[in-house]
């Protein structure tokens, strides 16, 4: 293959790039000065639109739309957890969880264990079973210190402190996967923390206080540890969904969590289990909340390797509004115009934090190449001074000019 310095030899000219043939278009100032302003101001309608075509594509309202998919599982476990817990006093926070560990168990680890060769059920757990049974604990106890606050603090709280898990996951992004964010993030984030501000005041306004609110501290403690596990989790399945492979890290959840969750579910809840009244009716809610759960364990990994852990959980903010949505229906909650407000300012953040890329800060002595997927591959020589690279990771339209760079 030639040189990069071949490819653009004088006998070859390379073409221009959209900025410099936009320069070279402008008319020269004099003379002409009163019809080259004319002509930009014509075309600046246009241009507008071409913008907001450009950021609003198919790629952005996709991202949008697989997050709302997530939100809208959460809806259903939310919703088949309360009628378990209300209607039929079935407390069972942690059977529920070993159900869908149980799942993943069947479906994935399986999957594993009659893989051949290196991404074999065996040959994972001998180079890396510690890492998982840490990821398993950790995802347990995430699912549990949530449920666990609302018996000693309100529904608002909760709602509120959940959201502690964006700054952890863009930390941890930060130091640990490289991501590097530019200012339009920040504001989509900014903005998508608002409208669920507003949805929590929506809540204190109608009076939808739900939770004893007993030991307000106690419960305030248990979100915060919740979301700050959540955020370890997530950015930890992103890094393997993205480096192995989503099968993997179901799979590994699925045997560690079961085990482990069979372990705290013998030692804490199995009195609560002997005292769930068992019907038919309980036992289809136990099956919808498992598959909701399932679904959204098999999806979300689809769903960051396409987006990221940060675009997802911006996305889950509006799993309270649908729950929301369904108990003006189903448990006759009241209605508040803050709460469209709070919807749609948290879709309008959504988009703007996925309308442009986020970036890894790489090492080429250590990626040995670009993530792009598209543009030349252009081989780079061995020798020299070798400068950090840079790649486009989320679904700007950054990720389409950039070439595929590989180091010898």
């Amino acid at each position: 293959m030639p040189s990069p310095a071949a490819m653009i030899s004088p006998e070859q000219p390379p073409q221009p790039n959209h900025v410099v043939a936009t320069i070279e278009n402008l008319p020269a100032e004099g003379g002409a000065g009163g019809s080259g302003r004319s002509s930009i101001s014509a075309s600046s309608s246009p241009g507008v639109r071409q913008r907001l075509r450009k950021v609003l594509n198919r790629e952005l309202l996709l991202s949008v739309a697989l997050g709302q998919v997530l939100s809208l599982l959460i809806c259903g476990i939310g919703l088949t957890s309360k009628y378990l817990s209300e209607d039929f006093h079935a407390n069972t926070p942690v059977f529920q969880s070993f159900l869908n560990y149980i799942l993943l168990f069947l479906v994935y680890t399986t999957t594993l264990a009659v893989r051949q060769g290196e991404e074999n059920l065996l040959a994972i757990l001998k180079r890396r079973w510690w890492k998982y049974m840490i990821l398993g604990i950790i995802d347990i106890e995430a699912n549990y210190l949530v449920v666990k606050a609302y018996q000693y603090t309100t529904l608002t709280s909760v709602q509120l402190l959940d959201c502690f898990v964006i700054p952890v996951v863009i930390l941890l992004s930060w130091f640990f996967l490289l991501v590097r964010y530019k200012t339009v993030h920040f504001i989509g984030i900014v903005v998508c923390i608002l409208g669920m501000g507003c949805m929590a005041g929506a809540d204190v306004l109608v009076g939808r206080q739900q939770g004893a609110g007993e030991n307000k501290l106690i419960g305030d403690l248990l979100v915060l540890g919740g979301a700050t596990l959540y955020g370890i989790s997530n950015v930890c399945e992103e890094y393997i969904v993205r480096n192995m492979s989503r099968v993997e890290f179901l799979g590994m959840i699925g045997l560690f969590g079961s085990f482990f969750s069979g372990i705290q579910l013998a030692i804490m809840e199995h009195k609560e289990l002997l005292k769930v009244p068992w019907d038919w009716q309980i036992g289809l809610l136990y099956v919808g909340f498992s598959a909701c759960m399932f679904g959204l364990y098999s999806f979300m990994p689809v769903v960051i390797k396409k987006t990221s852990a940060t675009a997802v959980n911006l996305s889950l903010l509006t799993a309270d509004l649908y729950s929301l949505f369904c108990g003006l229906f189903l448990f006759d909650y009241k209605f508040s115009g803050l709460y469209l407000l709070s919807f749609f300012t948290i879709l309008v953040g959504l988009v703007l934090y996925s309308s442009t890329s986020t970036y890894v800060a790489q090492d080429p002595r250590v990626y040995k190449q670009f993530r792009n997927p598209s543009g030349p591959v252009v081989d780079l020589p061995a020798t020299g001074q070798l400068e950090p690279s840079v790649t486009y990771t989320s679904l700007g339209q950054e990720t389409e000019e950039e070439p595929h760079v590989r180091v010898a």
